[in-house]
């Protein structure tokens, strides 16, 4: 360990905190972030700063000074972005925006990030910066990384109505398309993720990279502040953060009863144990049966029905037979229509609980697995040759 690296488990929970905070901004913060991140790249300052509630209205406002909108509009969801890119108009139009110039998101975000980068290296080796980026932002980046690019993906479906085009699509639907989809990933590129960066500030926090305002000192400042932004030469747009955000124990988005991740404006994501959903799919589930779970011709919604339903319910109503047992468990695989299997491993908790039971769980393993010892090891990361454990717990 360095010298640098005094605190890194504390400052990588600091920005853990940062990254799933979803109290509203710190306006005056973020544009004191925003001024310094523009004065330490030698640019002048934006002209306008401009506040949306969420990345969507931020986004359509970036198709517009991007020169994207038409392309969208044009597009198979173009009727349905069309509200949303009236309104990033009339933003503009009072703010006194009639452009914005060129993106600076390389000035102000990439090339001080590789300058900190090459800084720290040089002052710990290859081996400290790999050392102290598991410390901080390589545990924090898988959850923050999937999250960010599930937003990307709704704000693409959301301006382009991509996802809702048919397999059999004329060639004519299929460009308009995916020239919108270009359109609306190009803008997407300009954004700076603001809280979403959490885990490569929290590596160069913990290297000292961040004191001040100088380098990535600003857009350490706007991450700590507010959500997404995108920083143009003469205008910058900032979202807020959002307002609810609902996690299961594994970090990834979940919940039964309401969107797992709303902004102010309503956009939203609907996830259960992390697979998308539609708003209404999980209130509809009232009643669900074997039978239903069977006749679901998607196939991602009837994995999600089966998490839903139960593992031990569904075995038990659909007659299934177990594969292997051993001394860790039992093996269950679920035969789904149109579908790889669903494989579990049946365990029970060597600890009791206060009232002297022992709690069963269910592990999902891959659709190959043999064993059940196979399955258990694979959960700790480890193959069925090289799992033994020294204590059950």
């Amino acid at each position: 360990m360095t010298s640098i690296q005094a605190r890194p488990l504390e400052v990588a929970a600091q920005w853990r905190r940062t990254s799933l905070a979803t109290a509203p901004a710190d306006r005056a913060g973020a544009e004191q972030g925003v001024r310094a991140a523009y004065r330490a790249a030698g640019l002048a300052q934006p002209t306008a700063v401009l506040w949306f509630d969420s990345p969507l209205q931020a986004a359509a406002a970036a198709l517009l000074l991007g020169g994207g909108a038409e392309e969208v509009r044009a597009g198979p969801g173009g009727e349905a972005a069309e509200p949303l890119l009236d309104q990033a108009a009339i933003r503009l139009a009072a703010a006194g925006v009639r452009a914005g110039g060129a993106s600076v998101r390389e000035a102000v975000r990439t090339r001080p990030w590789e300058q900190s980068r090459r800084r720290v290296v040089e002052q710990v080796g290859a081996g400290g910066w790999a050392e102290l980026w598991a410390l901080t932002g390589g545990e924090l980046r898988p959850q923050t990384q999937a999250l960010s690019a599930r937003i990307r993906t709704a704000l693409v479906d959301r301006l382009t109505s991509s996802a809702e085009l048919a397999d059999d699509a004329d060639g004519d639907l299929r460009e308009r398309t995916a020239r919108a989809v270009s359109a609306v990933r190009l803008a997407l590129l300009d954004a700076v993720l603001g809280q979403h960066d959490a885990p490569w500030l929290a590596a160069f926090d913990a290297a000292g990279e961040l004191d001040g305002l100088d380098g990535l000192g600003g857009p350490a400042e706007v991450a700590r502040s507010a959500g997404w932004w995108w920083p143009y030469e003469q205008v910058v747009l900032l979202s807020e953060r959002p307002t609810e955000l609902h996690r299961d124990e594994a970090g990834r988005l979940d919940r039964a009863d309401g969107p797992a991740l709303a902004y102010a404006d309503g956009f939203a994501l609907h996830a259960w144990r992390g697979m998308p959903v539609p708003p209404d799919f999980l209130t509809g589930l009232a009643g669900l049966t074997a039978e239903r779970i069977r006749e679901e011709e998607n196939a991602e919604l009837r994995r999600v029905m089966v998490e839903y339903y139960g593992y031990d319910r569904y075995l038990a109503d659909s007659g299934a037979e177990p594969l292997h047992r051993d001394e860790t468990g039992i093996l269950w695989r679920i035969q789904l229509p149109d579908d790889e299997p669903v494989v579990v491993v049946e365990v029970v908790n060597s600890t009791a609980e206060p009232d002297g039971t022992f709690r069963t769980y269910w592990l999902r393993v891959p659709p190959g697995t043999r064993t059940a010892r196979a399955g258990v090891a694979w959960t700790f990361g480890v193959t069925e040759v090289d799992y033994h454990p020294q204590r059950e717990t």
